[in-house]
C-alpha cells in the first residue's frame, strides 16, 4: 500500500505541475488575443541620423550554409560606412577556407574575420570576443543557418527610439517548413513560441528572451547586464534575464521575419532540444530566487517561474507516464475509488489549454481555414504523442541544468537541404546511439502493452494517453535509429 500511495502521488504531483503551466500558457493565450489587434501599428519614426551597427555571425564548421549566409548579409540595406559584419569563425575544418573566398567576393563590404583557434567558452566566448573589437553602437547576431531579411535593419532600429530599449527580437520562419513531417512538427512547436509566448509576455511586460539570433542589441546593454557569460548552455536567455533584471526594456516584433533552418533528422533535433532544456534549466538555477526576490509584479515573477521552469515539463511528463502504470492496475484492483479518476480526469483540461495555444499558434495567418482545420486534425495528435515520446530525452536534460552537471556546448548540425546537400553526404553527422533511445524502445513496447490490456479490461480513461505515448515513443525511436545510420 506504501507503494501504491508513493505512486498515487507522484501521480498527483505531475498533473498538478502540468494543470499549473497549462494555466500560465492560457494566461499568454488571452494576452496574445489581446495584443494581436496592435500588431501592425506604426513603429517609431525613422532615425534621423542612422547608427552605425556591427552584425555578428558566430561559425564552427557549417561547410553547407556559410556561403548562403555570407551573400545574404552582404545584402543587407544599410549605408556601408556604418556597417561592420563580424565573421566570428571558430571552424576547424575547411570552413575557414571558404569563408575567405566568399568574403573576398564582396571587397565593398567591411567584413571582419575573426579566427579563434581555443574555442573557450563556445558561441558566447566568440560573441565576447567579437564585442571587444566591434566598433556598431548597435549588435545584430545570426546563426549560420540564418537568411536575413535584406532591411532587417532598416525594419528594426526604429524600435529602439527610447534609450530603455536595449533588444529587438525578430520572429524566426522556417526555409524547409515543408521538407519532412518532422520538420512540420517542429515548425508547430517553434510558431507557438514565436507567436503566443512571445507576444504575451512582451504584452504584459513580462520577461522575454533573446533567442540567440534573429536580434539586435543595444551594445550598452550587453555590457551593463555583464556582457556573454559561458556557465550555461543558453547564453542567450541568461544574458535576457540579466539585462531584464537590471530594467532593460526589450521588444518583439513578429512582423519582422528572420527566415532559417530547422533540423531534418531526429538526431538533431535532440541534440538541440537537449541544449535548450538543460540550459534552460541551468538560467532557472541561475536567475530564479533572484527574480522572487527583486521588485517586480506579481504576474511578471509568475511568468518568469513559468518561463524559466518550463522545460521542467517533460520531468512531469514522464513521472505521470510511468505512475499511471501502477495507477491503473490499482484502479483494476479496485485498490482506489473511481471518483479518483473522475478527479484526476479534471486535470486533462491542462492539456486541452495547452492543445489551444498550439492550434491558434497554427492558424495564425492561414488562409484556407478548412482545409488548415483538416491539417490540424492529424499534426497536433502527432505533435503531442512525439513532445511525450521525447521526455525521457529532455528529462534526463533538465536533470543535469538543476542539479549543475556541466557538459560542453553540442552544436545542431546544419545542412541546406534546399541548396541541394543531400543527408548522406553530410559529413556533420556523426552521432553514438545513447542508451536513452535504447530506453525509448523499451517504453515504446511498455506503453503499446498498456493498449492492448486497455482494449482487454475494458479501461478506456487513460487509452489515448496511453496509445500517444507508444506512438511518440515509437516515432522518437525508429526516426532516431533512421537518423543514426546516416552517421556511419
Amino acid at each position: 500500500m506504501i507503494l501504491l500511495y508513493i505512486l498515487i502521488g507522484i501521480y498527483a504531483l505531475g498533473m498538478l505541475f502540468i494543470f499549473i503551466y497549462s494555466l500560465a500558457q492560457g494566461h499568454l493565450l488571452l494576452r496574445f488575443l489581446r495584443a494581436k489587434k496592435s500588431l501592425n501599428l506604426v513603429p517609431h519614426a525613422t532615425p534621423e541620423v542612422w547608427p552605425k551597427v556591427t552584425v555578428q555571425l558566430p561559425v564552427y564548421n557549417e561547410l553547407y550554409v556559410v556561403e548562403r549566409l555570407l551573400s545574404s548579409v552582404a545584402k543587407m540595406n544599410y549605408p556601408s560606412h556604418l556597417l561592420e559584419i563580424q565573421v566570428l569563425d571558430d571552424s576547424t575544418d575547411q570552413t575557414a577556407e571558404l569563408i575567405q573566398k566568399k568574403i573576398a567576393e564582396f571587397p565593398e563590404v567591411n567584413f571582419q574575420y575573426i579566427h579563434r583557434i581555443v574555442r573557450s567558452g563556445f558561441k558566447a566566448g566568440a560573441l565576447k570576443e567579437g564585442l571587444v573589437k566591434a566598433s556598431g553602437e548597435f549588435i545584430a547576431i545570426f546563426d549560420a543557418d540564418f537568411v536575413p531579411d535584406p532591411d532587417f535593419l532598416l525594419k528594426t532600429l526604429p524600435y529602439f527610439s527610447s534609450e530603455k530599449v536595449g533588444m529587438v527580437q525578430t520572429r524566426w520562419t522556417h526555409l524547409n517548413k515543408n521538407y519532412s513531417l518532422l520538420t512540420r512538427l517542429q515548425a508547430f512547436a517553434l510558431d507557438a513560441h514565436f507567436l503566443i509566448e512571445q507576444i504575451g509576455r512582451n504584452s504584459q511586460h513580462a520577461f522575454i528572451n533573446f533567442n540567440g539570433t534573429g536580434g539586435i542589441w543595444r551594445k550598452s546593454c550587453i555590457i551593463d547586464a555583464g556582457d556573454w557569460q559561458d556557465d550555461t548552455l543558453t547564453e542567450d536567455l541568461d544574458l535576457s534575464y540579466r539585462a531584464q533584471r537590471k530594467g532593460w526594456e526589450f521588444i518583439y516584433r513578429p512582423e519582422i521575419k528572420s527566415p532559417a533552418e530547422l533540423p531534418p533528422i531526429m538526431s538533431a533535433v535532440k541534440s538541440q532540444q537537449f541544449r535548450w532544456t538543460k540550459g534552460g534549466a541551468e538560467c532557472a538555477s541561475k536567475h530564479a530566487m533572484a527574480v522572487l526576490s527583486e521588485d517586480f509584479p506579481i504576474s511578471t515573477k509568475i511568468h518568469a517561474m513559468a518561463h524559466l521552469f518550463n522545460s521542467s515539463i517533460f520531468i512531469a511528463v514522464l513521472l505521470v507516464s510511468l505512475s499511471s502504470i501502477g495507477v491503473w492496475w490499482a484502479g483494476i484492483e479496485g485498490m482506489i475509488s473511481a471518483n479518483l479518476f473522475r478527479v484526476a480526469g479534471l486535470f486533462m483540461i491542462g492539456f486541452v489549454i495547452i492543445a489551444g495555444v498550439y492550434l491558434v499558434s497554427y492558424f495564425y495567418e492561414k488562409r484556407n481555414v478548412w482545409r488548415s482545420l483538416l491539417q490540424a486534425l492529424y499534426m497536433l495528435p502527432l505533435f503531442l504523442s512525439v513532445s511525450m515520446g521525447l521526455a525521457l530525452h529532455n528529462a534526463q536534460a533538465v536533470w543535469e541544468g538543476l542539479s549543475g552537471k556541466k557538459s560542453p556546448f553540442i552544436r545542431t548540425p546544419k545542412f541546406n537541404l534546399e541548396g541541394g546537400v543531400g543527408l548522406k553526404t553530410n559529413s556533420y553527422i556523426k552521432f553514438k546511439i545513447p542508451a536513452t533511445t535504447w530506453m525509448e524502445g523499451v517504453l515504446m513496447l511498455v506503453f503499446s502493452g498498456m493498449v492492448g490490456l486497455h482494449i482487454y479490461w475494458g479501461t478506456f480513461e487513460m487509452l489515448p494517453f496511453h496509445l500517444m505515448l507508444a506512438v511518440g515513443y515509437g516515432l522518437v525511436f525508429f526516426s532516431s535509429f533512421k537518423a543514426y545510420s546516416l552517421g556511419k
